[in-house]
């Protein structure tokens, strides 16, 4: 049985820093991609991080760009993301996802695995910053 479960959430000041970790279980870690979304209150899910565990290409959205890094410990079967530089907009719930089924950014040109695509999910940790 797959899972995924996140850790590291909690709330922060403006500037602070925060490490979020996502375990995986059941299914072989080392394929295909890994990605961190996150969903405000009454927003739309948007893509954070991602990536491509074959070659360890990352992918990030332009909001995180510089301050947010993706990082993966194969031995551990975990994901990370290093949050630097928090800011209030960044305050959402972060979900980690895995098993991408979507088009390649790298094949077609697209900026970040779509959502859509990713079949497991975590149940999602709280990221709280305040100003």
């Amino acid at each position: 049985q797959v899972r995924l479960v996140e850790s590291g959430g909690g709330s922060v000041q403006a500037g602070g820093s925060l490490r979020l970790s996502c375990a995986a279980s059941g299914f072989a870690f080392d394929f295909n991609f890994m990605a961190w979304f996150r969903q405000a209150p009454g927003k739309e899910r948007e893509e954070v991080a991602a990536i491509y565990h074959i070659r360890g290409t990352r992918y990030y959205a332009d909001s995180v760009k510089g301050r947010f890094t993706i990082s993966q410990d194969n031995a551990k079967n975990t994901v990370y993301l290093q949050m630097n530089m928090l800011k209030p907009e960044d305050t959402a719930m972060y979900y980690c996802a895995a098993d991408y089924s979507g088009p390649l950014p790298q094949m077609t040109g697209i900026s970040f695995p779509r959502g859509a695509d990713f079949t497991y999910w975590g149940q999602g940790t709280q990221v709280t910053v305040s100003s």
